[in-house]
């Protein structure tokens, strides 16, 4: 097939080759020494075993019997050709594990691998053989990936009518995930790990390991019946108890998937569902920066009690132990001797980003926490100490640096990132998820009016005037809002109709960005 999709950073396709790993054939050469070694020990201890010295053999077996009846019969058990078969089965293993063929299978050709490791059904273990294996599973690692995008869609639930024929669409749903017994180890849950490998190839990340998956499943099966983004927000999923699994796939994955089955079924896939979806103007999808999968597995293994984490016992190397320690600092975490301390439970937190992959990111979210004393410098010229019980609202919440300073029991927080919303919620605060522009129309439409209004709105685009425009819209009579805006608008008259004021110009601030800023303060007749 030709290009598989991914793109490179300019935005070009880039050859399915660049999604595998080099075969390293001097480690598969090294096998064979060690085979013939072995095969010949095998072939010596099976001659040994003559009718005489397997009778005495049978004396070994009476003055050693345990309860297991089932050990064969001494004259059976140095057979040289089911033992040739099983060596045949475990050298085939080991070299299928020197290279990236076996993860890059789909999953019914690697449960056929399986089970014929399993059966012992493999070839013999022959130069010959192994090289033209190697080579045709080598040349059809791009087929594989192809192979398992069509497993995925072939795997999809018939009986649901929610799953379009024509192709890959946004939502989707896949039947008998769960065994009644167990939630990952059935075939349909293994086309949902192949999913997530295609998807993290698409993105140009590692790929989930199988015991990542099987958490994941465990959780969401706990959880049932609610939604749960993963790897980024390029996936999300809802299970259910009996077995049903409801799948969405973010549009930007879902032409990419469809386009590699188009390669497959050329007159089957139309091109609507093929083609690079169009991004409306003043739309912001969120498309986290996912999380090397060596990372979520150290944080799925961190051991909580109330407010302090430790690590449990996943290897770490220095990349991936700065990447916790930077993931663990952004969602308020000191270090300590003896692991991490939090102003907060962090459960709840910790559990979100092992099933999202990612922590909020600065450029898609437009998050940077506001410094303490531009928080308090806001927080004052709110001129709300004697209005007792008037009701606040925070857009664009954050983790709280500005609702700290209010009080939990009178502040609505508005935030658009899950992961800021379960932080919120863990330190009491009452916590609406969503864009704000979305929730102020909202708002309106049921007459919701707020006392005052304390705001750090995204800046991008411009996005800042239309926040504070909103918020403004929000004012009960005699209310005020306050907002933390670029030091390029200070003295501007930016709402019509508001008595306002400007603080002096705060620089140098916020960390990861050089913007000077100065705080807008309105109020309503």
């Amino acid at each position: 097939m030709n290009a598989m999709l991914k793109e490179s950073h300019a935005g070009e396709l880039v050859e399915a080759d660049e999604f595998f790993a080099p075969t390293p054939y001097g480690l598969i050469d090294g096998l064979f020494g060690q085979y013939h070694a072995m095969r010949a020990r095998v072939e010596h201890l099976s001659a040994l075993m003559d009718d005489e010295n397997g009778m005495a053999l049978g004396y070994f077996k009476t003055g050693n019997a345990n309860d297991d009846h089932r050990f064969p019969d001494a004259s059976r058990l140095f057979l040289v050709g089911p033992a040739l078969k099983a060596l045949d089965a475990d050298f085939w293993q080991r070299t299928l594990s020197l290279t990236d063929v076996y993860d890059c299978m789909p999953a019914k050709r690697r449960e056929e691998w399986n089970e014929s490791i399993r059966k012992l059904t493999t070839p013999e273990f022959t130069e010959d053989n192994v090289a033209a294996t190697m080579e045709a599973l080598m040349t059809a690692r791009g087929k594989f990936l192809a192979e398992r995008v069509d497993g995925i869609f072939q795997g999809l639930s018939r009986t649901h009518v929610t799953n379009s024929p024509a192709g890959f669409s946004k939502r989707m749903i896949i039947d008998y995930v769960f065994s009644y017994y167990q939630s990952f180890g059935t075939p349909k849950a293994e086309l949902i790990n192949d999913l997530r490998r295609v998807i993290a190839k698409f993105m140009g990340r590692d790929e989930p390991g199988r015991d990542a998956s099987r958490r994941m499943l465990e959780t969401c099966r706990a959880d049932h019946g609610v939604w749960h983004s993963l790897d980024g927000g390029a996936l999300r999923i809802r299970c259910y108890l009996k077995g049903t699994a409801h799948l969405e796939v973010h549009e930007d994955m879902a032409w990419r998937l469809n386009a590699i089955l188009h390669t497959l079924y050329p007159r089957a896939i139309p091109s609507s569902f093929r083609t690079q979806p169009k991004k409306k103007a003043k739309t912001f999808t969120m498309m986290g920066r996912p999380l090397p999968f060596a990372v979520l597995k150290i944080l799925d293994d961190m051991r909580i009690k109330g407010c302090a984490a430790t690590f449990g016992y996943a290897q770490t190397d220095q990349a991936s132990g700065k990447e916790v320690a930077r993931v663990l600092q952004s969602i308020g975490g000191v270090r300590t001797d003896n692991g991490w301390s939090f102003d907060y439970d962090p459960t709840d937190v910790i559990r979100e980003i092992r099933l999202s992959g990612c922590v909020p990111d600065k450029v898609s979210h437009q998050y940077y926490p506001t410094p303490e004393n531009v928080a308090r410098t806001a927080v004052d010229m709110l001129d709300a100490g004697e209005l007792g019980d008037c009701t606040f609202l925070e857009p664009s919440a954050g983790q709280g640096a500005i609702a700290s300073l209010l009080p939990p029991d009178f502040t609505q927080c508005v935030e658009i990132s899950g992961l800021h919303c379960t932080i919120l919620e863990a330190k009491g605060y009452k916590v609406a998820q969503g864009d704000f522009l979305e929730w102020a129309e909202k708002a309106r439409g049921e007459s919701r009016l707020f006392d005052r209004v304390c705001m750090n709105p995204p800046y991008s685009e411009g996005r800042y005037l239309a926040h504070l425009q909103a918020a403004a819209s929000l004012l009960a009579p005699g209310g005020r809002v306050v907002c933390i805006l670029p030091a390029s608008q200070r003295g501007k008259d930016l709402i019509p109709g508001l008595a306002y004021e400007w603080s002096e110009v705060f620089a140098n601030q916020f960390d990861g960005t050089s913007i000077d800023v100065a705080i807008y303060a309105g109020s309503k007749a």
